[in-house]
């Protein structure tokens, strides 16, 4: 039962030596996998190269930009994407590759201890890796642990089903959608809200740390376990999706 206050209303739990938390920064984050650093010009050319090839247009279909045309475009893209209030963006480069993807931190807020991870792009040679779902961890775990945030979000276009599966697969609870949220390329966009809590992280990070551990690879780089099944558990623990 919620504890009641002196005019007999229910208030919410006392967060005890609560202090607004730093805000994230442009750091470098290196796991086994993958290393996350922050998004530069620099970028520019292996990006256009890993995710605006012709057969790579279903990769920007939610997106708010269609997929830059050329190195000028991809280029103009990333200094308007640097340049944005309220993002802070990364460049995602795998096993010592070059960069194959992006993700952002935006409706960072530091007072209140929660951060959004968007804007997601994964290079077809990045999508279903280990690099892939430490990418993820790693900011997770720099924004929940490391800065002590309280709450990491993510959100997807409601009929982004890739999106809806691996937010499940990562351990984040389904929490409703957000009826007419945007217009994107002129369309009407619903979005899906999702997040992990400082009190859930504990146990997303033990099994996501299950998952990447390179035991659970075979020697083809087969997993033995799936991500979903560890994380289903816990998303059901909570009455999540």
């Amino acid at each position: 039962m919620p504890e009641t206050n002196e005019y007999g209303q229910p208030v919410g739990d006392l967060v005890r030596q609560w202090s607004p938390r730093a805000r994230p920064e442009p750091v470098t984050l290196t796991g086994r996998y993958v290393v996350v650093e922050p998004l530069a010009v620099e970028h520019a050319v292996a990006l256009l190269a890993s995710t605006c090839g012709p057969d790579d247009r279903p990769l920007w279909t939610y997106r708010a930009t269609e997929p830059p045309a050329d190195l000028d475009e991809m280029t103009g893209l990333i200094a308007r994407t640097l340049a944005t209030p309220d993002l802070l963006t990364f460049a995602l480069l795998p096993d010592g590759r070059a960069a194959e993807g992006i993700a952002s931190f935006t409706r960072l807020d530091p007072a209140t201890g929660q951060v959004e991870v968007a804007g997601v792009l994964f290079a077809r040679t990045m999508q279903r890796t280990q690099a892939a779902t430490e990418a993820i961890h790693l900011l997770m775990r720099y924004a929940l642990e490391d800065l002590g945030y309280r709450r990491f979000e993510w959100k997807c276009d409601s009929l982004n089903e890739p999106s809806r599966r691996a937010a499940a697969r990562l351990g984040f609870r389904y929490e409703g959608r957000f009826r007419h949220h945007m217009v994107t390329k002129g369309r009407n966009r619903d979005t899906d809200w999702f997040s992990v809590t400082d009190a859930e992280w504990p146990a997303v990070r033990a099994a996501h740390e299950a998952w990447l551990d390179v035991g659970n690879f075979d020697a083809a780089g087969v997993q033995r376990s799936r991500l979903s099944d560890l994380t289903r558990p816990l998303l059901e623990a909570v009455g999540g999706a």
